[in-house]
């Protein structure tokens, strides 16, 4: 499985408190997503606000992209969201 992240910009979704981003799994499109509180808990988004998710985000992009990866690599190409307590057990 060839997993890929497009760099593009990633979208705010306020109604349900995450930064979504794409990935190309073998050139199939698949969202995933990175919830609020997990910015905050595990790469120092100082608030739920926009700005400072995507600042969180945007910093930690990497990291944030290869736990999506690992993700993506059990479930398969399938939307993903990364939750706080996903952090806390994959560190």
């Amino acid at each position: 499985m060839n997993i890929h992240f497009p760099q593009e910009h990633p979208e705010y979704c306020a109604r349900d408190l995450v930064i979504a981003f794409p990935a190309a799994i073998d050139r199939v499109r698949v969202q995933c997503a990175i919830t609020a509180e997990a910015l905050e808990d595990h790469f120092g988004a100082a608030s739920l606000r926009e700005d400072d998710l995507l600042a969180a985000f945007d910093t930690h992009r990497y990291a944030i992209e290869q736990a999506a990866r690992r993700l993506l690599d059990e479930v398969g190409a399938r939307p993903v969201m990364l939750h706080s307590g996903y952090f806390r057990f994959c560190d």
